[in-house]
């Protein structure tokens, strides 16, 4: 167990895929092609938040003012707004992704493959409960390890609270508790946010799109080219490799890791 140390840290969390399962007359989304297969939670954590707001609005400035780019309907329409992995064109993605590449952060994420049987259990098909427990998974053994932290989390509907997300932390203190019997002294901030507010976000969103395509889609050339970002891929729900399901840049994602999915 690491010591706390005396600094003040901030944590960026943002999801990718959907939580849904059943759409009207309990349709399966997955089996229909119309919900991802996998739902996961991650945050980005950083001691200076300023460095990467600063230079992701830089970036954002210098392709609202390039001449060619201007002219892709996505700058205009996307990407003046925010950077969005899914909706920002190739040539915006391959510059969001060498400048990420630069930055100083590390990445933690949690990943939920969407089992009907386990959800219905576990969850009762509740998306907040879902939500909660995936963020109290992801940082029951990392709220102790800063003597401050602001944890930024991006707006979901009515999922993402203030109330929600106090109650995933306080879970996960708990279990930090109960396992390390150790007090967290650690203060600890809520703030719910735009992502269209916080460029941070905009950072997630990209690293949380990276590690989707390995799972959705096999596709893991972004992942291995930000991988000694990715400090931890918890796949929390594949029984079938516990516990070898803790990725890591040492132990990092392969297809014939995580299939099939």
């Amino acid at each position: 167990m690491l010591k706390t140390e005396n600094v003040k840290a901030y944590y960026f969390f943002d999801e990718a895929g959907d939580p849904q399962i059943l759409g009207r007359k309990g349709v399966n989304l997955i089996e229909s092609g119309k919900a991802s297969k996998v739902f996961m939670v991650g945050y980005l954590e950083t001691k200076n938040p300023k460095e990467i707001r600063n230079a992701l609005i830089q970036l954002q400035q210098e392709i609202l003012a390039d001449e060619y780019l201007s002219m892709i309907p996505s700058v205009t329409d996307s990407t003046a707004k925010m950077f969005h992995a899914c909706m920002d064109c190739a040539e915006v993605r391959e510059k969001v992704y060498k400048l990420l590449k630069t930055l100083d952060f590390s990445f933690y994420c949690v990943v939920a493959r969407k089992n009907p049987n386990l959800f219905r259990k576990k969850f009762d098909l509740k998306e907040d409960r879902l939500y909660k427990y995936l963020v109290a998974k992801l940082l029951e053994n990392r709220l102790h390890e800063y003597s401050e932290i602001d944890c930024y989390f991006s707006t979901m509907g009515n999922v993402v609270r203030q109330d929600t997300m106090q109650e995933a932390i306080n879970t996960a203190i708990t279990t930090f508790k109960n396992k390390w019997k150790k007090e967290n002294e650690s203060n600890i901030r809520i703030i719910i946010q735009k992502n269209s507010e916080e460029p941070l976000l905009w950072a997630a969103d990209y690293v949380l799109w990276t590690i989707q395509r390995a799972y959705e889609k096999g596709q893991f050339g972004h992942y291995n080219y930000l991988k000694d970002k990715i400090k931890l891929v918890q796949d929390i729900f594949d029984f079938d490799k516990y516990p070898k399901t803790y990725y890591s840049p040492k132990n990092p994602l392969e297809v014939k890791k995580i299939d099939p999915v």
